[in-house]
């Protein structure tokens, strides 16, 4: 398979050729950046992981330049800091036991620029290929534009699909906004419990971006333990462990739904239960 960027990536762990690893994969995750992966589709890497009959595979869309750097990465330049974070993101391939982990290494402004057809046109050969049966990516209400972007692009890939071959599954994930703030009956709530040593390898593995001065790996920890603590005020925690999703699949069951629209389904049902709450607390 031939992807439009030179540079891009296409890693099998266990050594299958690259088309099979493909067409096993039922489970799949598509982010940004390098790690975003692991932050934001924990719940399908760790469902392959623990299943014999599941495979996830991944997909990165940009090539990682231009990160915050600090400690022995604050002179690498982008062209360095891509060939590292490449190097990472194999490794949680492996750590992960993925079918196959794809970078496709377009810039951001590729992400971005919403007349561009080069990710929707990548992103359309590897779904073709693998037909995932799930997708989780970035969620709607994030607030890093080629999150959004990357989110944008891969819906216009798979309503390019025929129905009978789009995923029956499409979930936003948390990154850079969490979903604590939806609607519990609006939440797609995933319990990530156990295998805390493979959670920490997989996030750990990103050296260049936490000893690079993000601690992207003890904020998702945090954030999974908290959203699992605050779910549910009047009960004692069931589990230990939840990442929050969007329920994007009306935007590929239903083509006439648009992204913003169903954002504003979300918020308005999250206006709806504040107000209701106000209205029957209120003393006038």
């Amino acid at each position: 398979m031939t992807f439009l960027q030179a540079g891009a990536d296409a890693f099998v762990p266990d050594g299958q050729p690259f088309e099979a690893a493909l067409e096993r994969t039922t489970l799949m995750g598509v982010g940004a950046h390098s790690d975003d992966l692991e932050l934001m589709a924990y719940h399908p890497i760790l469902k392959a992981f623990t299943a014999e009959n599941e495979w996830f595979t991944g997909v990165t869309v940009t090539n990682g330049a231009g990160p915050a750097r600090a400690g022995m990465y604050k002179d690498f330049t982008d062209a360095q800091m891509i060939e590292v974070r490449r190097r990472e993101q194999r490794k949680a391939a492996e750590i992960g036991e993925y079918s196959a982990m794809v970078q496709l290494n377009h810039p951001s402004a590729n992400v971005k620029d919403p007349g561009s057809t080069a990710v929707v046109d990548d992103l359309e050969r590897i779904l073709r290929a693998a037909r995932p049966k799930e997708i989780y990516t970035h969620n709607l209400a994030d607030k890093h534009d080629t999150h959004v972007g990357v989110v944008l692009k891969l819906v216009a890939a798979i309503r390019r699909l025929p129905a009978a071959q789009r995923p029956s599954k499409l979930v936003g994930c948390e990154v850079w906004r969490d979903l604590d703030w939806m609607a519990d009956k609006d939440k797609v709530v995933m319990v990530v419990d156990g295998h805390d040593n493979l959670a920490d390898a997989l996030m750990g593995v990103f050296d260049s971006q936490i000893s690079g001065g993000k601690r992207y790996d003890l904020a998702a920890r945090g954030r999974r333990r908290a959203n699992a603590t605050f779910f549910e005020s009047h009960a004692t925690d069931r589990s230990e462990n939840v990442i929050f999703g969007m329920d994007l699949t009306p935007l590929i069951a239903e083509p006439s739904v648009e992204p913003q629209a169903l954002y504003e389904r979300y918020t308005r049902g999250f206006q709806d239960e504040v107000s209701a709450r106000l209205r029957k607390l209120s003393s006038r």
